[in-house]
């Protein structure tokens, strides 16, 4: 089943797609996926603050998970190149000699043990077509092609199967990011703050658990910027399943219908892996076969396409002195963790030493 929100003057409706037209929701549809209409339904887009298409569902809450290896270790080598290029050159002459990932770009021990995930703005979500506002301050705009989900049903303490059929429907879903400022962000041991925080663009389109499951780790997608297709990619090769990540959040913890949760980036499904870096003024469009596709546009750096409600957004710009000061933190100067992590010569030996 696929749905979606409809918005007219005053209100919104959900809707159901039947065949090549979209129908109101009603009883037969509700007696085939009623969990998940009525999550959808207890969770309706908020009032627009942004242009675009009104969000699949308002998420109560935002998590997004890392599950793919290869993503980890390619954005690692894209940061390298992009900063660190002298360290590129070391990583790529170990990897050519060894046949083995440099061993600083691998995720930390417990990256294999449980789905790590970080929380962010769950009310800083825009729709399909909305104009993506360039943070002031960052000049490494970058997208991430996910999945997203949601959950129907309340859970706690789950089993990975219990997990997994409390999931409602899957999205398409692009955590924006800016790189420059996430990595010393992330040396300071908190993780991710402005640089994820400022924007997350959500699919209109809903596609119900029972379709997408089946075929879970056989999903392909593809990036396409400004009509060209800049790359292709799979949902094959996560560390953990969907269903025991969902319930290693769950332990001790209630989790609500409604609340979000993506897969993390999908391998070669951003800029700083695949080397296409978004620009002021690129439309950037992403697509997952069987699920939707979602397409924004990025804004000048001088435009300002936020309309902001009072009754429901907080003002998200960065003050002069907070920006300029940002802007004085050098990536040179950043100790790299999550993708990266900056090495002494004597560190880099006894990594290359313990690999062995």
């Amino acid at each position: 089943m696929k749905l979606r929100w409809i918005e007219s003057d005053r209100s919104a409706r959900l809707v159901v797609e039947v065949g090549d037209t979209w129908e109101p929701v009603g009883d037969v549809h509700r007696d085939e996926e009623l969990e998940l209409i009525a999550a959808m339904e207890g969770n309706p887009p908020s009032a627009r603050s942004w242009e675009g298409d009104a969000l699949a569902l308002q998420p109560r809450s935002y998590r997004d998970f890392m599950l793919y290896e290869r993503h980890f270790v390619q954005a690692g080598h894209g940061y390298l190149k992009r900063y660190r290029p002298a360290v590129a050159r070391l990583a790529r002459g170990f990897e050519a000699m060894t046949g083995r990932d440099f061993p600083p770009l691998r995720p930390p021990p417990l990256w294999y043990k449980e789905a790590i995930y970080y929380m962010s703005n769950h009310l800083a979500f825009v729709g399909n077509g909305a104009l993506i506002g360039w943070p002031s301050y960052t000049d490494a705009l970058d997208y991430e092609l996910e999945l997203g989900f949601f959950l129907e049903r309340p859970l706690r303490d789950a089993t990975p199967e219990e997990a997994l059929a409390a999931i409602g429907g899957f999205t398409v879903f692009n955590d924006f990011s800016a790189r420059d400022v996430q990595m010393p962000e992330m040396g300071s041991g908190f993780g991710p703050q402005k640089s994820k925080s400022f924007c997350s663009a959500l699919s209109s389109t809903v596609v119900s658990a029972n379709v997408i499951l089946p075929d879970i780790d056989r999903l392909t997608g593809r990036v396409i910027i400004n009509g060209d297709v800049v790359a292709q990619c799979s949902s094959a090769g996560m560390q953990h399943t969907i269903g025991q990540a969902v319930a290693h959040v769950s332990r001790s913890e209630t989790l609500h219908p409604g609340e979000f949760f993506a897969t993390g980036t999908w391998p070669n499904g951003s800029g700083m892996e695949n080397g296409h870096w978004l620009k002021p003024g690129d439309k950037i469009r992403l697509e997952i076969d069987g699920v939707g596709h979602l397409e924004n546009r990025v804004a000048s750096r001088s435009s300002r396409p936020i309309n902001l409600h009072a009754d429901h957004v907080a003002a998200t710009t960065l003050t002069d002195e907070r920006a300029r000061r940002l802007a004085e933190v050098q990536p040179a100067n950043a100790n790299m963790n999550s993708h990266t992590t900056s090495i002494s010569s004597a560190t880099k030996a006894r990594l290359v030493e313990n690999d062995r």
